[in-house]
């Protein structure tokens, strides 16, 4: 498990992934020309109330990559 430490809207947080899903995160920021940061940031600010945002992000990186496959 890999945890991020990072500031959104002026809060501190933290979140856990597994590295696989750390690499790839890193990965797609690396292709988006991003920043880990500012694409946990628009997942942040696009999430569904009240959901974790762990699993979000695991979401959203799945939701990437099956763009790609299409």
């Amino acid at each position: 498990m890999h945890k991020i430490s990072i500031s959104l809207s002026g809060h501190q947080t933290s979140i856990s992934l597994e590295q696989e899903f750390f690499d790839i995160l890193k990965e797609i920021a690396k292709y988006q020309n991003k920043s880990v940061a500012t694409i946990i940031k628009e997942i942040d600010d696009n999430r569904r109330p009240n959901s974790n945002l762990s699993s979000e992000i695991r979401i959203w990186i799945l939701k990437q990559i099956l763009k790609t496959t299409k």
